[in-house]
């Protein structure tokens, strides 16, 4: 399997679990030019940017360890590019989750990093 088949295998698998846990996905694998980010969802009024982790082991580090300060940055332009492009307001609550699929254990880290 190539890496694209398997990032989109994990990123159904996240989307599956997020929904599981109350989300409302509203799109996949937003692109601009400044990135991707791999879901947003809605969970109750907060509108989240949420990326996709998957490591079948910890050789190369975990998951959530692969959103570094870099990787936050680009999520970040991309989901203020995503906002204006859509039309919503300065004030809409959002936030970045991180979900981590270690094998197949999925974790989700709410909020796990500030606007950068």
């Amino acid at each position: 399997m190539n890496r694209r088949h398997v990032g989109a295998t994990y990123e159904e698998i996240a989307a599956a679990y997020l929904t599981a846990q109350g989300y409302v996905v509203r799109e996949r694998n937003f692109r601009a030019r400044s990135g991707e980010i791999d879901i947003i969802a809605q969970e109750e009024d907060v509108l989240c940017f949420i990326e996709v982790k998957y490591r079948a082991d910890l050789k190369d580090g975990g998951p959530l360890a692969a959103v570094d300060h870099k990787k936050q940055r680009t999520i970040s332009r991309t989901a203020l590019y995503y906002l204006l492009k859509k039309g919503y307001p300065a004030d809409t609550p959002c936030r970045f989750d991180v979900v981590g699929i270690l094998d197949d254990q999925i974790t989700l880290i709410r909020n796990a990093f500030p606007y950068t």
